[in-house]
């Protein structure tokens, strides 16, 4: 994975994220939704829970939004019911891509995501088309921007927990994990005092494409047209981003 930095790609959108913080507010929102529905609405038993408030709260969400929508996926609020679905295709060049969503109206979302891949040279694909080219592993930031985390103190820490690998960036450490060890080595990480930037499972490609100009410009344009959806909660591809 090295030299394919997700924390980069995390730091190059960040700006283009904040300037939407209502929808940034709507996909934290859902989040919390399909969490509580899925494992309760006690954040100190549900990890995954948990997570998501955490990242919404670094977002500045307010609490009572918070708590609404872990109300209304336990029943005590009413409100919409939310379904996740993934679609998979590629985009201009061949570019493998997967879009997560969340939504309360599948027919409205599907003809959103079918019309972004055909304006820009995409073609939706069959379920499993693209996923076997992506693994599923467990992904941890500490940030590092003043040089203060000593690097062998971390990884012997990281490795003890179960992570699989950790990779040094400008400014952060980016920790693997295979999915299943990935809450022991949040918690364990924490426990050790490192204060966590960013945590998920998430897909990583095995391999990235490298299409010509044009169409990873217009790769780019699927992306930022589909992240206009607000039922858009994440879009994984392999594309080779540029520095």
């Amino acid at each position: 994975m090295a030299g394919h930095s997700k924390w980069k790609n995390i730091q190059r959108r960040k700006n283009a994220q904040d300037a939407k913080k209502g929808k940034v507010f709507m996909r934290h929102a859902k989040d919390i939704y399909i969490a509580a529905k899925q494992g309760g609405g006690d954040p100190d038993t549900n990890p995954a829970l948990r997570t998501a408030i955490e990242k919404a709260k670094a977002d500045n969400m307010p609490n009572d939004n918070i708590d609404r929508n872990i109300k209304k996926a336990t029943g005590t609020l009413d409100g919409a019911s939310y379904e996740e679905i993934t679609y998979e295709g590629y985009g201009p060049g061949g570019v493998a891509v997967i879009v997560n969503v969340l939504t309360d109206n599948k027919n409205r979302t599907a003809a959103e995501v079918r019309h972004a891949f055909k304006k820009n040279n995409g073609n939706l694909g069959e379920n499993g088309s693209v996923s076997f080219m992506f693994d599923r592993k467990g992904y941890i930031v500490i940030l590092n921007e003043e040089g203060q985390v000593d690097e062998d103190e971390l990884t012997l820490e990281a490795l003890e927990a179960g992570a699989e690998d950790i990779i040094a960036e400008e400014g952060a450490f980016e920790i693997y994990t295979e999915p299943e060890s990935f809450q022991e080595v949040v918690e364990h990480l924490q426990s050790s005092g490192y204060e966590i930037e960013d945590s998920e499972v998430t897909l990583f490609p095995q391999t990235y494409s490298q299409p010509s100009e044009k169409d990873a410009e217009n790769m780019n344009k699927l992306i930022e047209q589909l992240e206009e959806s607000e039922d858009v909660q994440d879009i994984h591809h392999n594309l080779e981003e540029s520095n």
